[in-house]
């Protein structure tokens, strides 16, 4: 602001604490902005309504307000006042000629931090409000505090959570590289999977599992359905025909292994949320509905939902995929062949659900596959 003869002054806004003495009575008024003005910015109002419409322009740091007002008493003011998530976290305390423990009460329950009795002692008066208001603000310190604790704390999860990711990604493009007749198959499963999830919990299917599905963990653990084929021969693993009845029994181990495995893993780390869902997809993922699958020829609801959902993904995943021994399907017969194993190879209820977004699964394969081939010619 400019002054006459051109001095410059700065205006700054008062660092002092914002008090709001709310009262009908112009006397109190007066003696309490007189107590007050030497320690704090006092706003002298005459009754609850007025109140409200400072209130849009100034937030104080403290509100001390009369009980006995006209229209509107200090008792519904503090209601209003708790009742608006604006303003509910400013401190009240009362003002007051009463000094039955009644209405005491009734404040107090209220919201108030306080009453404080008419005639007002000046020296008590002083000293009750800066005890509150040291009070307010160590709670906002120690709210601070705590929120930064927090962010630090979910700033090292999300470290953990990243980590724990890159671990799976390796070791799952570790298997695909020794078994590469199928590659993108763990990204692509992955997506079909969480396909199936997303349409599982939107339909309310299988609500028990709603908490499982949910779990940040699930999809992702995914990648490592398939582990256990580290453990498997190159000459099986990556045989160029069909597989002899003694090579598939051996092939049908990698469901065994991959349990091991992930067990193994889990001895050296006390994180085993993701694990416990690993294990699970890569000891399941090939039992069958009518009990002829394998390692453990579980039947039905038997098989764990992990199984029976990444039966779906990992069959038509296959279907589609071009091998040494066979041609690729098309979508439409993939389609097909997964509902002619619905009661058999599948979940007839989880059969139904894949029907219902198979052309979502469509989609993703096509995807998929397209990103595949411009990363080989290098675009």
């Amino acid at each position: 602001m400019l002054f006459p003869g051109g001095s410059l002054v700065i205006i700054m806004e008062s660092s002092r604490k914002k008090i709001m003495l709310v009262d009908d009575n112009p006397t109190n008024l007066t003696i309490g902005k007189n107590i007050l003005i030497n320690a704090y910015d006092v706003f002298t109002i005459q009754s609850g309504q007025k109140l409200f419409k400072i209130l849009e322009k100034v937030y104080p740091d403290l509100i001390l307000l009369d009980v006995e007002m006209p229209e509107m008493n200090g008792y519904e003011v503090i209601t209003q006042l708790k009742c608006d998530e604006k303003y509910r976290q400013i401190p009240v305390v009362f003002l007051t000629a009463k000094s039955d423990s009644g209405s005491e009460l009734e404040g107090l329950t209220l919201g108030a931090l306080d009453y404080i009795t008419k005639p007002f002692s000046p020296p008590l008066l002083l000293k009750r409000i800066e005890l509150h208001l040291l009070i307010e603000s160590q709670k906002q310190e120690l709210k601070n505090y705590n929120e930064n604790l927090q962010e630090l704390v979910n700033q090292k999860t999300r470290t953990v959570v990243e980590l724990q990711n890159a671990v799976l990604q390796t070791v799952a493009e570790m298997v695909e590289c020794r078994d590469d007749v199928t590659g993108g198959h763990i990204d692509r499963t992955q997506q079909y999977l969480q396909i199936l999830t997303d349409a599982l919990l939107k339909k309310d299917l299988y609500p028990e599992y709603a908490e499982i599905l949910r779990d940040k963990f699930f999809v992702q653990s995914a990648q490592l359905h398939d582990v256990g084929k580290i453990a498997i021969q190159d000459n099986i693993l990556k045989k160029p025909a069909r597989l002899t009845l003694e090579e598939y029994e051996e092939m049908k181990t990698h469901t065994t292994f991959g349990v091991k495995i992930i067990e193994k893993i889990g001895e050296n780390t006390s994180e085993k949320t993701f694990l416990e869902h690993a294990k699970i997809f890569a000891g399941t993922h090939h039992e069958k509905w009518d009990g002829t699958g394998y390692p453990e020829g579980l039947k039905g609801q038997e098989i764990p939902l992990h199984g029976r959902l990444m039966a779906i993904a990992d069959v038509y995943d296959a279907l589609i995929s071009e091998r040494p021994y066979k041609r690729a399907f098309s979508h439409k017969e993939a389609v097909e062949i997964i509902v002619s194993g619905r009661g058999s190879h599948f979940d007839p209820e989880l059969t139904d659900l894949f029907l219902s977004v198979a052309n979502l699964f469509n989609n993703a394969a096509t995807c998929t596959k397209d990103m595949e081939e411009k990363q080989v010619v290098g675009i």
